[in-house]
Formats: structure tokens, C-alpha cells, sequence
């Protein structure tokens, strides 16, 4: 009878969070030629968005002065997943797919000061950050501390969809957590492993003004987006608490990118002085 009951909750519980989360209708505004639309899932407390991806996407955007505009709506990709962006007619899934279609579609030359070397170099860095990092962030969110996730939705969204939200995500997260490995390792080798990661970007990055040198590239979107969350949101983490301890490069590094390319990081994080932009175009 106690697994029934479980298992009703379960169920009841996955249903109700997809309801809450997910959007069935696939209806969307209309994107004017020239725009990108960028589908992402909200902003956050003290980072423009909940998620490294979507903000790496709108770093790329501000950095190359493309004009775009936000749907915070929830409607998921063709692979179910988000961000994703729309151009002219032309929807592209997965963050850096979506980055690497507009590099061909406006012809940017953003990484042309960089050797084949340096672009190797940066290629490993990005991959680290996404592929690595980024799942002991996921364990450490999700699963190390899930309270945090109270402190940090609890002015984004109401209570019901607060639950919803560790719940449903939560679920899929400690999945794809032991999926890709590493959720099967102990607590001790997970944070092992990101303070390893987060003390790698760090003496490679050293005193220059961003990673790959003076100038900024593509990889400072995937590792601003990244750090941002370690730095601003990820509050009461031994990531947080490492990086502001014992890295903090990466902390100026971050407040580097932020003021150059965010003047209105304030504006967009969604606190006391948050400015609804759904749907906003900006155009630089």
C-alpha cells in the first residue's frame, strides 16, 4: 500500500510539474525579419537568466549587437528542450548550434584573431565548462543542497510552481545526472571534479581581460554564462564559496564581461527593479 501510495504521488506530482512548466501550444508571436527570438526558460534573482545556456545565447547576442528579442513563455524546442532561437523564418535548437547557424547566417568574425591553436584551446575550455561543470553544478543544486533552489526561485515564482519545478526538473536532472556519469561518483569526488574545473579556467585566464586574451570571443559567452551562476546564484554552494575564497579572477572576470556587455544586468534580473522584457526588441 506505501508504494501505491508513493507511486500516485509520483505520478501526481510529474503531471501536475508538467502542466506548470511545460507549454502544449506551440502558438507564437510573429518574429520580424532581421530579429532573433530567443526561447528561453525566465530570468533569475541575481542573473538575467535561471539557466548558463540562455544567458550564454544573450551574451553572443549583445557581444555581436545583433537585435533580438526575449519569449519567456516556455514553449520548448523541436527537441524539447530550451533555449532556442528563431531567425527569419529558421528555428535552431541547442544553444551553440544556434550560435554557430548565426555566424553563418550574418557572416561574424568575432574568432578571426584567434590561430587554429587558440581556437582549439578555446573549444576545450567551452567543453569543459558545458560538459563537465556544468554536472556538478546540476549535482549540487539538485541534489547536494535541493533548499537552495527555494532561496533562489522564491521571487521568480509562486510557491505551486516552486514545487512543481524541483520536483519535475529535479526528477530529469538526477537522471541525466547518472546518465552521463556523474551521479555515479561519491559527493567528494563530484566537487573534486569542479573545484578541479573551476581552478583550470582560472590559471588560464590568469590577469588577461578574457579568456582567449584582450579581446572577447565566443568562448567568453559560454563561460560567462557558466561562472555567472557560480558567482551570483548559486548561493550557499561550496562553488560560490570556493570561487569568491580562493578564484577570484574569475569573479572580476565575470563583473568584467557583465558591465561591458550588460549595462542593464540590474534591470534584467528579476528582483525589486525588474523590467518585464518579453518581447522587447533591442537593437544596439
Amino acid at each position: 500500500m506505501f508504494s501505491l501510495i508513493v507511486g500516485f504521488f509520483l505520478v501526481a506530482t510529474l503531471v501536475l510539474s508538467a502542466a506548470l512548466l511545460y507549454k502544449k501550444s506551440k502558438k507564437r508571436l510573429s518574429v520580424p525579419d532581421g530579429v532573433v527570438c530567443l526561447y528561453q526558460v525566465g530570468r533569475g534573482p541575481w542573473a538575467p537568466s535561471l539557466s548558463p545556456f540562455p544567458l550564454k545565447m544573450e551574451t553572443f547576442l549583445r557581444m555581436h549587437k545583433i537585435p533580438y528579442m526575449n519569449d519567456h513563455s516556455g514553449v520548448m524546442s523541436s527537441k524539447g528542450k530550451t533555449p532556442w532561437l528563431e531567425y527569419n523564418g529558421q528555428q535552431v535548437a541547442d544553444s551553440q548550434l544556434g550560435m554557430d547557424f548565426l555566424v553563418r547566417e550574418l557572416g561574424l568574425e568575432l574568432d578571426l584573431h584567434l590561430s587554429p591553436e587558440e581556437a582549439a584551446v578555446a573549444r576545450a575550455f567551452r567543453e569543459l565548462a558545458e560538459e563537465n561543470l556544468y554536472w556538478t553544478m546540476c549535482y549540487e543544486s539538485f541534489v547536494k543542497n535541493p533548499h537552495s533552489l527555494d532561496i533562489l526561485l522564491k521571487d521568480v515564482f509562486p510557491p505551486l510552481k516552486i514545487f512543481a519545478f524541483k520536483n519535475i526538473i529535479g526528477f530529469f536532472v538526477k537522471r541525466q545526472l547518472w546518465g552521463q556519469g556523474m551521479g555515479r561518483h561519491s559527493d567528494n569526488e563530484i566537487w573534486t571534479i569542479g573545484r578541479n574545473d573551476l581552478t583550470a579556467i582560472s590559471n588560464y585566464l590568469g590577469e588577461k581581460e578574457f579568456i582567449m586574451g584582450n579581446n572577447p570571443s565566443q568562448v567568453d559567452c559560454s563561460l560567462f554564462g557558466m561562472l555567472s551562476m557560480v558567482v551570483w546564484q548559486m548561493r550557499g554552494s561550496r562553488h560560490e564559496q570556493f570561487v569568491h575564497d580562493h578564484l577570484p579572477n574569475l569573479v572580476k572576470y565575470c563583473e568584467r564581461v557583465r558591465d561591458r556587455f550588460w549595462p542593464d544586468w540590474e534591470k534584467r534580473c528579476k528582483g525589486p527593479e525588474f523590467v518585464d522584457d518579453n518581447h522587447k526588441i533591442y537593437s544596439h
